[in-house]
């Protein structure tokens, strides 16, 4: 539905689990009134602003990097994007499953979040794998082994995604390439009901925000309703 709100598209959206298996791509022009004034000014021929493409992915469950719940293709759709949504449920409604069973958006987000960073383990760990085999003497091997090394040790400690590390310019150097998906931006969305939103009150929306704010290292992504 929010996929569907953000395109104007009509993709499926139904109440059982897995629903979205292929993803669902759409593209939207992003608003600039700088775009907007230079084609008033200059009156090109063609206008093309910017898009931003928006790819709609299926929620992950316990042990997806591990290919439960068709968690291999549905992470590898991750790794594809440069930023992510997280879309958690906020409501309560008998009629609505839920794959756990209840609603708990905390719980939801921990899970995608363990998901997510065992993942990016298993990658870097077959990386190291590979980079031992190299020379020492290849001074780019050499930086990307240590900080794959670094980042093997933080993601293993439970101390939270690779973007809210503690990285050199080198180090960020070495870790883009390899796209890694906790090193991606990331916006929290909670969905709630209609009656919360017009009340501008929400049941579970303090503890997504705590839960965030911890999760983030008191970085600045949003959570909004």
């Amino acid at each position: 539905s929010f996929f569907n709100l953000l395109t104007n598209s009509k993709a499926e959206a139904e109440n059982y689990p897995f629903c979205t298996i292929d993803p669902n791509q759409g593209r939207v022009a992003v608003p600039d009134e700088r775009f907007t004034k230079l084609c008033e000014l200059f009156q090109p021929r063609k206008r093309t602003p910017a898009f931003l493409q928006i790819t709609d992915i299926a929620g992950l469950v316990e042990g997806a990097h591990e290919g439960k719940g068709l968690g291999n293709a549905f992470l590898s759709h991750i790794g594809a994007v440069d930023a992510v949504y997280h879309l958690c449920r906020g409501f309560d409604r008998e009629d609505v499953a839920h794959v756990e069973g209840t609603v708990d958006p905390v719980r939801d987000l921990e899970i995608i979040a363990q998901e997510l960073r065992l993942k990016d383990l298993g990658y870097v760990e077959g990386r190291l794998a590979v980079l031992h085999k190299k020379p020492r003497s290849d001074p780019a091997a050499k930086i990307e082994y240590e900080t794959m090394k670094k980042a093997r040790d933080f993601l293993a400690s439970g101390a939270g995604d690779i973007r809210c590390g503690e990285w050199t310019d080198g180090e960020i150097n070495a870790l883009n390439p390899h796209l890694l998906l906790t090193a991606k931006p990331a916006i929290y969305i909670l969905n709630v009901s209609k009656e919360e939103y017009l009340r501008d009150c929400y049941r579970y929306l303090s503890d997504v925000e705590e839960y965030v704010k911890e999760a983030e290292k008191g970085a600045a992504s949003p959570v909004l309703p």
